[in-house]
């Protein structure tokens, strides 16, 4: 198990508010961690088939997204490998769910679909509100998924990270999330439910 290919995937799009949970974490654990060669941490976005390379070569993939579960908005809940498809088809939150069930349908098909497949998600509280960050409530929970993460890491595939010694930034400065919720700019300057350009020519 030693050379077990270890993905730890988060998906979702930072412009929609709660959307943007599972990028999140992932910029938290890379932030925060060392992680063995053979552990890969990657933003994922709603990249959908262009992430076949990553996925296709991982024995074993973690997925932290935001996930309509049907329950209270914080809810953390994990599931596990055929579970895991089986929501992302049944309660889509977003466009990016349907293309990455795809992905997953597609690497059965190809005979490359990893053989353990953990999700940690969070039920989200808001969506619409373009430009906007996490919530307050959703992103108390991005500490608690992390260590969620670490646990499934250090329990099912005796994966111990360690602590960096410096933060580094993996997350393009603009777009970290310090930077893009308190550089938000107001309500009256910013169309908060979509771009307003585009919108201009709807109405």
């Amino acid at each position: 198990m030693a050379d077990e290919r270890i993905l730890i995937l988060g998906i979702g799009n930072i412009l929609w508010a709660d959307e943007g949970f599972g990028v999140r974490v992932i910029e938290e654990l890379q932030a925060r961690y060392e992680l063995p060669e053979h552990v890969t941490a990657l933003d994922g976005g709603t990249q959908g088939l262009y992430l076949l390379p990553y996925l296709e070569e991982a024995d074993a993939v973690i997925i932290v997204d935001a996930i309509d579960y049907g329950l209270p908005p914080a809810t953390l809940k994990q599931l596990r490998d055929d579970e895991v498809p089986a929501v992302l088809g049944a309660r889509k939150v977003s466009l990016h769910q349907t293309g990455f069930q795809e992905v997953l349908a597609l690497l059965q098909l190809r005979g490359c679909a990893p053989s353990r497949l953990r999700l940690v998600g969070v039920q989200p509280e808001r969506l619409d509100d373009y430009g906007g960050g996490l919530t307050p409530a959703i992103a108390a929970q991005v500490g608690p998924a992390l260590a969620v993460v670490l646990g499934l890491l250090a329990d099912e595939f005796s994966v111990t990270v360690t602590p960096r010694r410096s933060v580094e930034g993996f997350t393009p400065p603009a777009i970290s999330r310090e930077a893009y919720e308190t550089g938000r700019p107001a309500a009256e300057d910013a169309c908060r439910i979509g771009d307003a350009r585009v919108l201009a020519g709807w109405r």
